[in-house]
């Protein structure tokens, strides 16, 4: 069978390097890359000690649609499919980049995303294009097989190592994607001599890397380490994956007592206080951390990635699920109330995102997946602009938005991070257990398909403008009936939720899955209707507050409420209304029920309202009070929109904020001229590259 097999593919991939028409041509690609993708996964064996919980579904199974299912759709048809491989591929070839450069990585990250893009909707024009890229990319030239932008005089210097784990993560992604042994055959020669020149008593691993990042960037080389050996089963992959972490402990030549990452999370310590205070990078060393306790079973190894990651969320993460400022720690969960210089690098949200999901996979634990909701809604689709064909490197909270510069390769590393964070939500949106168990862990209109160990299929039809609404539907559809546990994530913010099943109600807990093991037949219907109830959220540093409605921050666009002669405060649940005594013509705002030093959320009515610019997304009427008198005082309706549309004309003259004083006054309120501190030294904002609106004309 297995020669029979082998003579079919050769026959196909005869086809495919024929002369035969496109189609034909595209035919023969399908079956060849489908069918080696098969014998791949039935040889591969991974050598992991332990299973994830929750597990992706097959290719394909999931598709998205309306709002949600659109920004993907743009991002894979404006940013992925249009970008220019060419200048990534270049400098692999010249190697004339400075030793200083980092370039290199952008093929790597690239081709993890447009090989995600695939498994989500199949695209002939893509794939077509990836493979081109990688056979490029593994033909370049290369001193024992090394892939990379450097000189050999130059290995492992500065960047190096860097963009060797964007070189192996893109290969191994598209060796996933497609099945084609070449990929993994040219990433494991390419790591084969950095283990070669690297390593216990050759050259330290975090010798050469840049001094500021104090061996960081070179560690974070774990992750693609670690999948080479679950990919191989080649215990050298594992030996220097060890090698790696036993470095953390050791005196290096930037971290006298070790950077100690395993010991800094176990004792609880604040993210700015590591060795390595540069965010996507401590994040991605993490990262690996978790592949090699999947790799491993070493509960340890585990148990600190959930600690760190706990770390984040007291300490760093702001509101909208991002980090960093500078790129770098900074306190953040504190300072973000303040206009910050350089908040929200793209990278770093992307690489949360990818943190949170796996930890999700190896957990099973629902609130990972609120952190990625929360990030997905407001930070990442905030950052990536209306049509997807660009970027921000940085995100304000009070300020404007503004595209990112470009770096080099007619591209920058967050352009080209974001990407690979939105397009893991298909992944992550609905998954599976090895009890046969579906996991709805985000709600979006659209199909899910599940096959059950049995050889049965189920597909759940979804009906919901989640999270515009928090009514979402689910019809079942089956060939025969089946039983499997099916279970649906309740938002830990949804305080109050109806389930039912068939009309019958089902108890659910805040911040669990609910749990729905039955026997499953054509046409059953699930309905759950989420608590949509307007929180206003209190900052952790003072007296400021925000509105926030289900996962979405909603935040002031000076489109909608431009800057005026009046001073506001939110009307929640504990501030209310009150006569004046034996006049009712009066009414005020007893300042003794204001709730600035409350730390629960408070609840607050919020009205939906249409207005007339199709790019903003939500928009809710917020009731406000100003108090022009001690006795009188009024109620003023503001209007709010989602934190992903606020500012989204990408303009210096859009300004919008999210945290609000209390009390705000309304004739400053915004800050001005925050893209000047975006970048450096600019004398105008930053405009989306010209190829890129070239294409989209061109489109």
């Amino acid at each position: 069978m297995k020669n029979k097999l082998r003579r079919f593919l050769i026959r196909m991939k005869m086809c495919f390097h024929s002369n035969s028409n496109n189609a034909i041509r595209y035919g023969c690609i399908m079956i060849v890359f489908g069918l080696t993708a098969l014998t791949a996964g039935a040889q591969q064996n991974k050598a992991v000690a332990v299973q994830d919980r929750l597990q992706p579904l097959a290719a394909g199974a999931v598709r998205i649609g309306g709002y949600l299912g659109n920004k993907i759709d743009l991002c894979i048809g404006n940013r992925i499919a249009l970008q220019p491989t060419a200048p990534f591929l270049r400098i692999f070839k010249t190697k004339n980049l400075d030793p200083g450069g980092y370039w290199g990585e952008f093929i790597g990250k690239w081709a993890a995303a447009a090989a995600l893009a695939c498994r989500y909707r199949p695209d002939r024009g893509l794939t077509e294009k990836a493979n081109a890229a990688m056979e490029e990319l593994i033909h370049a030239p290369a001193e024992g097989g090394y892939i990379s932008t450097y000189n050999a005089p130059d290995a492992f210097k500065v960047w190096d190592i860097w963009i060797q784990k964007y070189v192996l993560l893109g290969l191994i992604a598209q060796y996933d994607e497609t099945g084609n042994r070449q990929y993994l055959q040219a990433a494991q020669q390419s790591a084969d001599y950095l283990l070669e020149k690297t390593g216990p008593g050759k050259t330290s691993l975090e010798e050469y890397g840049p001094a500021f990042h104090k061996g960081g960037v070179n560690f974070s080389i774990l992750e693609p380490v670690v999948l080479l050996y679950q990919r191989t089963g080649d215990k050298r992959y594992l030996q220097y994956s060890r090698y790696i972490v036993e470095s953390w402990n050791k005196p290096g030549k930037y971290a006298p007592k070790g950077v100690r990452l395993i010991e800094n999370a176990e004792a609880g310590l604040p993210p700015v206080n590591y060795e390595i205070r540069h965010a996507y990078t401590l994040m991605s060393d993490f990262e690996g951390l978790c592949e090699l306790y999947r790799a491993t079973g070493n509960k340890r190894y585990l148990d600190a990635c959930i600690k760190f990651a706990g770390a984040i969320e007291r300490y760093e993460l702001m509101i909208t699920g991002t980090v960093c400022n500078h790129e770098m720690w900074y306190n953040g969960a504190l300072a973000q109330t303040g206009v910050l210089e350089q908040p929200n690098e793209t990278c770093a949200t992307a690489t949360w995102i990818k943190f949170c999901y796996q930890l999700l996979r190896l957990t099973g634990n629902p609130h990972w997946a609120d952190e990625m909701e929360k990030s997905l809604y407001n930070g990442l689709l905030g950052a990536m602009m209306p049509r997807g064909e660009w970027w921000a490197y940085h995100s304000q909270l009070n300020g404007q938005r503004m595209p990112s510069r470009v770096q080099g390769c007619d591209i920058s590393c967050c352009v080209s991070s974001g990407p690979r964070g939105l397009l893991i939500t298909p992944e992550w949106m609905a998954m599976k257990m090895q009890n046969d168990a579906l996991a709805i862990n985000l709600y979006t209109p659209g199909h899910i398909s599940h096959r059950l160990k049995n050889g049965a299929t189920v597909r759940l039809e979804t009906e919901t403008t989640y999270p515009a609404s928090g009514t979402v539907r689910f019809t079942v559809h089956a060939d025969r009936s089946v039983s499997f546990p099916l279970q649906l994530r309740i938002p830990s913010w949804s305080r109050k939720t109806t389930l039912t099943i068939n009309g019958t109600h089902i108890a659910v807990t805040p911040g669990r899955y609910a749990l729905l093991n039955r026997v499953w037949k054509e046409g059953d219907r699930i309905e759950l209707t989420l608590d949509m109830r307007g929180r206003v959220v209190h900052a952790p540093s003072g007296t400021d507050q925000a509105v926030v409605r289900g996962p979405v921050v909603l935040a002031l666009d000076n489109r909608l409420v431009p800057e005026q002669d009046t001073s506001v405060w939110l009307i929640g649940d504990s501030r209310k209304f009150e006569e004046f005594p034996n006049n009712p013509r009066y009414r005020f705002v007893n300042p003794n029920n204001d709730f600035d030093s409350q730390k629960e959320d408070v609840y607050i009515d919020l009205k939906p309202v249409t207005v007339p610019d199709s790019d903003i997304w939500m928009t809710f009427e917020v009731p406000f009070v100003d108090r022009p008198v001690f006795h009188i005082h009024r109620e003023k309706k503001i209007i709010m929109c989602d934190y992903a549309s606020a500012g989204n004309r990408w303009s210096d003259a859009n300004l919008y904020r999210v945290w609000l004083p209390q009390p705000m006054y309304m004739g400053n309120m915004y800050a001005r001229n925050t893209w000047k501190l975006m970048g450096y030294g600019m004398k105008a904002p930053v405009k989306v590259p010209a190829y890129i609106t070239e294409a989209l004309k061109n489109k």
